[in-house]
């Protein structure tokens, strides 16, 4: 009989080497390490997604991953500190801030009543009771980045928000890369939102800028009943970075969820957003900016998966493209079998500013059930022409015109956000990007 041996890439051979290395000094329990063998064995079987598999179609990690960097060890306070002062992503915004530095919970500040942190790497370590949360929904099981972080996570945090808590000020979350030479981060962050509650979870991803290294987050979240929760993110990564980001959401009934991610570094980018509706009477928005130049790649990659009657999901992402750059959307609304009255509505759109930027859109709809109202939609263009001759005809320079026709495009996508100092900055950066490329 005879043995077929696959054909690793250099990155893959890479991790299976660096996975035998590490496997054993990371944190964690018996359990632990049979849940890391189990992730990595699903790499270690496929290899890194390509373009013959259908969620990854258009962002082939195969060949556009040709190392695997080691990973970034805990930083010591003569690392950490420069790290932070250098921090700019949110920098002003005020709330409890959980700041983590090359994937290593490092300081958490101002942390109110009803609000438990825990170290990741304490938690696995222990075997603390929200691990048995970690997983995300059935929709994430088996997906490459998520495996990948379940295998090399080193650290992160456990949130727990008691029931009946609603927060004033957000909860802050500064994911800060530092360094000179091409390393891998893995953190994770499990939030567990008690019964009625309210809070502003504020994320952001940072990096240095000429270095090629590899940062692979997960954010889940199980949320219970009658909870307000705000989610923003943004994506600040280096301008050599490959940079892979999953949140995974698990709403109760009654549960209002608002996400709004902004996408403006990291040479190449995936989000993915993984929400499945577990309790009745759910409402869903999520949206998202993202501003590309250069050669960039950045792909926004959606499920929202309705497992119960009565939920309402609303999605719209706002794509800018330029120089030689790809935007990638793809979204997917799942209506199962007993989720009847379910509305779901989605949209993305997207303008593309030069010859030789390209835009990939890929909406779907599956539907088991016949009392739904569901859309989807997408579109592609170009700056409308007459709307350009007619801010140029009242003294504008066509780099101004232009720059106004696009903040108001990607300004409908930043309304949600109801923090002033949050949405000015977001703003302020859009304003940064465009001068950028006005120049």
């Amino acid at each position: 009989m005879s043995v077929i041996t696959p054909i690793r890439t250099p990155a893959e051979a890479g991790l299976i080497d660096l996975y035998k290395v590490v496997r054993n000094t990371l944190p964690g329990t018996h359990t632990t390490l049979e849940h890391r063998d189990e992730a990595f064995a699903l790499i270690e079987a496929a290899g890194l997604p390509h373009r013959r598999v259908e969620e990854w179609k258009y962002t082939d990690l195969r060949s556009l991953v040709q190392e695997a960097p080691p990973l970034a060890a805990r930083p010591q306070l003569a690392e950490t500190d420069p790290a932070i002062a250098g921090s700019k992503a949110f920098a002003a915004v005020s709330g409890a801030r959980i700041t983590f530095v090359n994937g290593h919970l490092v300081t958490t500040e101002s942390i109110p009543e009803g609000v438990e942190i825990t170290s990741l790497a304490e938690a696995l370590s222990s075997g603390h009771p929200l691990l048995a949360t970690m997983g995300g929904p059935d929709v994430a099981r088996d997906n490459a980045a998520v495996a990948l972080n379940s295998a090399f996570v080193a650290d992160g945090a456990i949130i727990s928000v008691a029931d009946g808590v609603k927060l004033d000020a957000p909860l802050v979350l500064r994911f800060i890369n530092a360094g000179s030479k091409a390393f891998a981060t893995s953190p994770r962050v499990v939030i567990s939102a008690g019964d009625d509650t309210a809070f502003t979870l504020v994320e952001s991803h940072e990096g240095p800028a000429g270095v090629g290294y590899h940062s692979n987050s997960v954010v889940e979240m199980v949320a219970g009943s009658s909870v307000d929760i705000t989610h923003i993110r943004l994506n600040a990564e280096g301008d050599r970075a490959l940079a892979l980001s999953t949140l995974m959401v698990t709403l109760g009934a009654e549960a209002k969820f608002t996400s709004t991610g902004v996408v403006a570094g990291a040479h190449v980018s995936r989000h993915q957003v993984f929400l499945a509706f577990a309790g009745r009477d759910s409402v869903a928005t999520i949206g998202g900016a993202t501003m590309l130049a250069g050669k960039s790649l950045a792909d926004t990659t959606l499920v929202v998966d309705h497992i119960v009657p009565g939920c309402q999901s609303r999605e719209l992402f706002k794509t800018v493209v330029d120089g030689e750059a790809t935007g990638v959307f793809q979204g997917k609304i799942i209506v199962r079998q007993h989720a009847q009255k379910t509305d779901g509505q989605m949209m993305s759109a997207a303008l593309l500013l030069s010859e030789g930027a390209a835009m990939n859109n890929k909406p779907e709809l599956e539907i088991f059930a016949d009392d739904v109202v569901c859309a989807h939609g997408a579109t592609c263009g170009q700056l409308d022409d007459e709307l350009l001759f007619y801010l140029m005809a009242r003294g504008l320079p066509r780099p101004e015109a232009e720059a106004l026709l696009v903040q108001a495009f990607l300004g409908e996508a930043l309304e949600p956000i109801a923090l002033d100092d949050v949405r000015e900055e977001l703003t302020d950066l859009a304003a940064s990007w465009l001068a950028g490329r006005a120049g």
